[in-house]
C-alpha cells in the first residue's frame, strides 16, 4: 500500500477524505493536524479520537505555533497587513506554515503522495499545491473534493453511508481555527447580501461591560498584556484573544479577489489579530518618520497579497521581511485599549520614542524648533516650482 501524508482538521472535508483515500483508492493514510493555535487540549483529543476511527494507519499532531509566529504572524503584524483593509490573513498565513509542515512530514516517512480536502473553488487548493510543488515535487498531489467536485450535502450522504457520525447541522459551517482568527464559511458567504447567523460564530458574545486593556510592544512585537510581560508574543496573542473575543470583536466578512480570479467572501473572526494590527499602527504613526510609513504601507501591503496568492517560498520575501522588521528599532511602548461589545476604541499610547513630544512644540499652538521666518522663507522654496509653472502657463 502506497502511504499517503492527509493535511487533517477533523473537519466534513478532511473526514471525506480519511475515509475515501483508504477505502475507496486504497491508500495507507497517515492523517496529520498542524496546529496553528486554534485548539484546546480537549478538541485535539477529540479530533485524533474520531481520525483513529476512521481505520487510518496513524494520526500525528505537529504543534507549529511558535514558528508560525516567528515565520509569518511577526512579519504580517510589522506590515499591519489586512487584506482590503479587512482581513487580517487569518487562514491564507496558516496555510503556508501547514503546507511547510506537511511537505517535511512527507518526505520523512517516505510517502508517495501528499493529500488535502480544498476545494476547486477556493485558494486554498493553490497554496497547498505550490508549496508542494516546490519542496517535495517529486510526490503526488491528491485533491478528493476538488477533483470530485463534491458539494458539502454529498459529502455527508457518503459519511452517513459509511457509518460516521458526527455533528453534521454544524458541518454545514466550514470552520479554520488558528492563532491568527478563524475563518467561517456557509451557505451565507456563497450569497452577496447574507450575513453569517449570531449561531455560526465560534465564540459567543458573553462579555459586555467596557474594559480597558494595555498592550506593550517592544520593537513591534507584542510582549506585554496589563502589565504581564510574556516571553513569547504567542502567549501575548492569547492572552489578548481571551480577552477581547468574548465581546464579539473582530467579526466580519472578507469579500476579496481569488487566485483563481472569481470573487470570494469569507466570515472570520480574530479579536486579537485586529487590535494587535490597528494598535501597532497607532504606535508607529507616533515613533516612525512620514517616509518610513510610506515605504512600509506599500511594501506591506505588496508582503501580505504575495503570501495571501501562495507566493511565501519567492525570495522576495525574504527581502521584505528584513525591510520590515529594521523599521521596528523603535517601534516601542505602550497602547491603551477600550473594549466594547461588538467594537474597541484606541485611546491613545505612551513611548519613550513618541515624536510627538512637547519639547519640539505642540501642534496647531506653537513650535520650538524654528522661527516665523524660518518658515516663510521654506514655504516660498517649497512651492517655488508650483508657482513659476502657474505664472507661465495661466498668467494675464
Amino acid at each position: 500500500m502506497k502511504k499517503v501524508v492527509l493535511a487533517y482538521s477533523g473537519g466534513l472535508d478532511t473526514t471525506f477524505c480519511a475515509l475515501h483515500l483508504s477505502k475507496d483508492l486504497g491508500y495507507e493514510v497517515h492523517a496529520v493536524l498542524v496546529n496553528t493555535g486554534g485548539f484546546s487540549d480537549d478538541e485535539l483529543k477529540n479530533i485524533e479520537s474520531r481520525a483513529k476511527s476512521l481505520g487510518i494507519a496513524s494520526f500525528t499532531i505537529l504543534d507549529v505555533v511558535e514558528t508560525y509566529y516567528q515565520e509569518v504572524i511577526k512579519y504580517l503584524i510589522f506590515g499591519n497587513v489586512l487584506k482590503n483593509a479587512t482581513y487580517p490573513l487569518s487562514v491564507s498565513a496558516e496555510r503556508i506554515l501547514q503546507a511547510k509542515s506537511l511537505a517535511d512530514y512527507a518526505k520523512s516517512i517516505g510517502a508517495k503522495a501528499v493529500a488535502h480536502g480544498s476545494t476547486g473553488a477556493g485558494n486554498d487548493q493553490v497554496r497547498f499545491d505550490m508549496i508542494f510543488q516546490t519542496i517535495i515535487p517529486d510526490i503526488e498531489i491528491i485533491t478528493p473534493i476538488r477533483d470530485l467536485k463534491l458539494s458539502r450535502q454529498e459529502e455527508i450522504e457518503y459519511l452517513k453511508k459509511h457509518g460516521v457520525s458526527m455533528n453534521f447541522e454544524k458541518a454545514a459551517y466550514s470552520i479554520n481555527k488558528g492563532i491568527w482568527g478563524t475563518s467561517v464559511g456557509g451557505k451565507e458567504t456563497l450569497t452577496s447580501s447574507d450575513y453569517l447567523p449570531e449561531e455560526a460564530w465560534p465564540t459567543q458574545v458573553t462579555e459586555k461591560e467596557p474594559k480597558e486593556v494595555k498592550l506593550t510592544f517592544v520593537q513591534g512585537e507584542l510582549k506585554g498584556v496589563n502589565g504581564e510581560m510574556y516571553a513569547s508574543p504567542v502567549d501575548a496573542i492569547q492572552k489578548l484573544q481571551s480577552l477581547a473575543a468574548p465581546f464579539g470583536i473582530g467579526r466580519d466578512i472578507h469579500v476579496g479577489d481569488t487566485i483563481i480570479g472569481i470573487k470570494g467572501r469569507v466570515g472570520f473572526e480574530a479579536a486579537a489579530p485586529i487590535i494587535i494590527i490597528k494598535g501597532h499602527q497607532l504606535l508607529e504613526k507616533h515613533t516612525l518618520t512620514k517616509w518610513q510609513a510610506f515605504w512600509k504601507n506599500q511594501l506591506g501591503e505588496f508582503y501580505g497579497n504575495h503570501l495571501h496568492e501562495g507566493h511565501y517560498l519567492d525570495p522576495v520575501m525574504r527581502n521584505l521581511e528584513a525591510f520590515l522588521a529594521s523599521t521596528q528599532e523603535f517601534v516601542s511602548g505602550d497602547v491603551f485599549v477600550r473594549l466594547e461589545e461588538k467594537r474597541f476604541t484606541l485611546l491613545g499610547i505612551s513611548s519613550s520614542h513618541d515624536l510627538m513630544a512637547s519639547k519640539f512644540g505642540s501642534y496647531g499652538e506653537m513650535n520650538k524648533g524654528y522661527t516665523a521666518e524660518d518658515v516663510k522663507g521654506f514655504t516660498r522654496i517649497l512651492g517655488n516650482q508650483t508657482s513659476i509653472f502657474h505664472q507661465v502657463n495661466y498668467h494675464e
